[in-house]
C-alpha cells in the first residue's frame, strides 16, 4: 500500500532518514544525561528502532526488518558517533532536526499502520501499531533515561495526537477502499503539519477536568533539576 507511493529505493532511503534523526533525538538526551559512548549509542538505537521492532514483533513480521538489513542497525550507529563529537552543533540545528522529526513521524505512522494492516490486523488495531511505529522509540529512550515519556507529560507540544491522526486517517481510507497513493501521502502531511504547528503555537493537550490535584506543577512535568 504505502510502497506504492515510491519505489523501493527511495521508500528504503526515507526509512533510513527517519531513523536517523529519531536516533540523533535519543543520542542528544544521552548526552544531555551525561551518558558514556556506550549509552549514547544504546539511546539513538532504541529511540530509532524500537517503534518498528515492537510493531513487528506484534504482527509476527521476524525477524523484523532491523535485523534483516543492516542500514537500519549501521544508520543508529553513525547518528551516535555524530553527537558523540558535534553535540554542540548539532544542538544548534535543533529546529532542523525538529522538522526531519515530523516527517518521520508521519512516514512511520502511515508505514506502521498500512503494515499491521497486510499482516492480518484490523483496522483499530492497525491504527494503534501505526501509532506505535511512530512514538515508541521515543517512549523507550524516555524510559532507559529515567524520564517520564513526552507524549505523557502536559507540558510538551502535541507529539502523538499527529500520530494518531495520521494512522486514523488510513485506517478510515483502507475501511471505505480509499487508500491511494494521494490519500497515504496525505496522511504524511497531515501529521507532519500537525506536529509543525504544534511546536510553532505550542499546541498541547487537555487536563483533567476541574483538575484540583495538590501535585506541584514541576512535579506532574517531571522536571529534571
Amino acid at each position: 500500500m504505502l510502497q506504492q507511493l515510491f519505489s523501493p529505493s527511495v521508500q528504503h532511503t526515507l526509512d533510513l532518514i527517519g531513523i536517523f534523526v529519531f536516533a540523533i533525538s535519543g543520542a542528544l538526551l544521552a548526552v544531555r544525561k551525561n551518558f558514556d559512548v556506550f549509552g549514547i549509542a544504546v539511546l539513538a538505537e532504541v529511540t530509532a528502532l524500537g517503534g518498528g521492532l515492537f510493531r513487528d514483533l506484534i504482527i509476527g513480521a521476524v525477524p523484523p526488518a532491523a535485523f534483516t538489513d543492516l542500514g537500519y542497525f549501521v544508520t543508529p550507529l553513525l547518528a551516535a558517533l555524530l553527537v558523540f563529537f558535534l553535540h554542540p552543533q548539532v544542538e544548534r540545528i535543533q529546529v532542523g532536526v525538529n522538522v526531519f522529526d515530523a516527517a518521520g513521524l508521519g512516514l512511520f505512522g502511515v508505514a506502521g499502520t498500512t503494515k499491521a494492516y497486510d499482516y492480518g490486523l484490523g483496522l483499530t488495531a492497525s491504527a494503534c501499531l501505526g501509532l506505535a511505529t511512530a512514538v515508541g522509540g521515543g517512549v523507550l529512550r524516555d524510559v532507559l533515561a529515567n524520564e517520564v515519556p513526552s507524549l505523557l507529560r502536559w507540558d510538551r507540544d502535541l507529539y502523538a495526537v499527529p500520530a494518531i491522526v495520521g494512522a486514523t486517517m488510513v485506517a478510515l481510507c483502507i475501511r471505505f477502499d480509499a487508500l491511494t497513493p494521494f490519500t497515504s501521502g496525505l496522511a504524511v502531511v497531515t501529521t507532519f503539519v500537525l506536529r509543525l504547528l504544534a511546536m510553532r503555537f505550542h499546541w498541547r493537550a487537555p487536563r483533567a477536568w476541574n483538575r484540583r490535584s495538590t501535585v506541584r506543577e514541576d512535579e506532574t512535568a517531571g522536571a529534571v533539576p
